[in-house]
Formats: structure tokens, C-alpha cells, sequence
């Protein structure tokens, strides 16, 4: 089969679309032919080599060390963790699924970016029939951050909540999850998104310069509550607002969280299985949209994480092989 590997850390360039051997589906895994799989901020900074002292740092914030070792890797490593796709071999121990099965989930081996990948069972979930394979493709580790996210703050009817990178992959998912609470919601983004912020019950603003004079005007009784998913100093932002440290969550900045400044709930946190289920269930009946930005063949893997870095993009970019 086809499958992304990189030998080294580096940029793009280390990416290489080779031929490997076919994973087989050993006790508790099954063996799913990849229809689509999303690229997400993360791959580039285990591909860079930044995981692992962000994710020790975590790991310390949060009292899971465990998380750590998964981030060391051998070389040549895989990458991707996002996927959807049907079943083609069931191991032992994972007869919930059959072969011909269509699921979307995620690789916690970060194989994803794959014509095949070998799946734990319990890491899938099954694919609505009128679910797109791009959006299934993008379904955990973006939506389930924003799920967390906004969790994390518990925003209530009422409240306001602001959420910067709002057009982001994380940040569309959390307006949207945000407003269904009943609190008023705030987005940070560029002018370009601002009519989908509105068709989606969202208050745009325009990020950079003035942002905090401009938050003010528009939330006149205060900002009860912040979900970070830039980075960049808004957990700083927040503060400024006077919104309480166990009121931000920040998916990208813990160092940030040091001191109790800000929580960082994120993808481990949502509730694996059953919390992407959840979401499953809402994008099907049509009460959260998943935006997909772009879609690129597996061969041209580079170009789709160069699209990514621009980080103009609303939604998700999507490899399919």
C-alpha cells in the first residue's frame, strides 16, 4: 500500500508517499481502506519534533504523565490520526464490526495518512450514510478539542463566550457548540468569515489591533467565559477581559496554563468513542456543519500541509488516497 512516511524531523519536505507493507488487523483491531483522512496542526509539530516537550508540559498541567511516550516515535514514522473509510479484515476480539463496515474514528498509532490502516475496535464509530467521507474523514481530533473545549467553560444561556481562531478547525466547532448552550458567542476571525459567523447565530470581530475595545462594545455585560484556539497571548487577552483562569480553556498555549491562568481540555478529554458519537449524531441531523477547506490526493501531501500553514483556511483540509 501507499502511505506517508518521513525518515527525520523537518518541515513538509520530509514527507514521502512510499510503499509499505499491508497492516494486518491483529487481536482488537480491525484493517480499514482509508477514504479520507484529515491533516491537523499536531502532525506538524511531531514532524518537527515540538511534541514532545508540549506534551510533557501537559502532561504535567494535567497530572498524565502516561501521555507522554506515545509522542517518542522510531523512524520512519507515520503520520495522521484522523480517518474514515470501510473494513476490510477483523481481528480477533473485534467482531462488534464486519468487513464492508463504513466507520469513521481515529489511528492511535498516527497512521491515518494511509490507503490502509490497522484501527483498535473500540476507536471507531459507524459512518452515517448521508455523512460525506471528507467531513467523516475530519470527525475527532478538531471537533472533539472544540467539544472539550467548550465544556471546560460550561457556558451557560446568558453568558458570553469568545472564542479566537473562530474559523478555524477547532474554532468553527466551538462557536457552534457554544451557541447550542444558549450562551451569546463571540468569534475572532478575519473579515472573509464573518457571514458564516452571522448564518451561524456567531458575533464576528475582526482579531489584532483594538480586539479588546471591540469586545467590550459588544459584550456589555462582561465576558463570562474564553476558548483559546490560536495561541498567541489571548489567554493573556482573557485575563485582560477579567475572565477567571477556570473559565479559559486553551487547546494550544499550555504554557499559558501554568499557575491556573487557563485549562487545557483538548482531544484525550471529550470522551473518546462515545463523545465523537455524540458529534457524529448532530453533524448527521444537520445541527453542526464541519467545513471542509480543501481536499488533496494522498501523492500531494505536502502541498495540503503548506495550505494548512497558511492558517487562512476556515474548517478542515483533507487528504484522500
Amino acid at each position: 500500500m501507499k502511505a506517508v512516511r518521513f525518515d527525520h524531523y523537518g518541515d513538509v519536505d520530509v514527507l514521502d508517499v512510499r510503499e509499505v507493507d499491508d497492516p494486518v488487523a491483529a487481536p482488537g483491531r480491525v484493517v480499514v481502506r482509508i477514504r479520507a483522512a484529515a491533516t491537523n496542526p499536531g502532525d506538524s509539530y511531531v514532524r518537527e519534533g515540538l511534541a514532545e516537550q508540549a506534551w510533557a508540559l501537559r502532561a504535567r498541567l494535567s497530572g498524565k504523565d502516561s501521555d507522554v511516550p506515545r509522542w517518542s516515535m522510531p523512524f520512519p514514522a507515520g503520520q495522521g490520526t484522523d480517518l474514515a473509510g470501510e473494513i476490510i479484515a477483523v481481528g480477533d476480539g473485534a467482531e462488534r464490526w464486519r468487513v464492508g463496515d463504513e466507520v469513521l474514528g481515529w489511528s492511535d498509532a498516527r497512521l491515518s495518512h494511509a490507503e490502509l490502516a490497522a484501527v483498535s475496535a473500540a476507536h471507531l464509530v459507524p459512518k452515517p450514510a448521508g455523512l460525506s467521507w471528507e467531513v467523516a474523514g475530519s470527525m475527532y481530533v478538531a471537533p472533539m478539542a472544540a467539544l472539550a473545549a467548550v465544556e471546560a467553560v460550561s457556558p451557560a444561556p446568558g453568558e458570553t463566550v469568545v472564542v479566537s481562531g473562530a474559523a478555524g478547525a477547532v474554532g468553527v466547532v466551538a462557536v457552534q457548540l457554544a451557541r447550542r448552550t444558549g450562551a451569546a458567542v463571540i468569534g475572532l476571525t478575519r473579515q472573509a468569515n464573518h457571514d458564516w459567523m452571522r448564518a451561524h447565530g456567531v458575533t464576528p470581530l475582526t482579531y489584532g489591533d483594538g480586539q479588546a475595545a471591540r469586545i467590550r462594545s459588544t459584550a456589555r455585560t462582561g465576558v463570562d467565559a474564553f476558548i483559546d484556539t490560536f495561541g498567541a497571548g489571548y489567554v493573556d487577552l482573557a485575563h485582560e477581559l477579567g475572565v477567571p483562569g477556570k473559565r479559559i480553556n486553551t487547546v494550544v498555549d499550555f504554557q499559558a496554563a501554568l499557575g491556573g491562568r487557563a485549562r487545557i481540555a483538548g482531544t484525550n478529554d471529550a470522551g473518546g468513542a462515545a463523545g465523537l458519537q455524540r458529534l457524529v449524531d448532530l453533524v448527521a441531523a444537520g445541527e453542526l456543519e464541519i467545513p471542509v477547506a480543501g481536499t488533496y490526493p494522498l501523492g500531494d501531501v505536502r502541498t495540503a500541509y503548506r495550505h494548512g500553514a497558511e492558517q487562512r483556511t476556515r474548517g478542515k483540509i483533507v487528504l484522500i488516497p
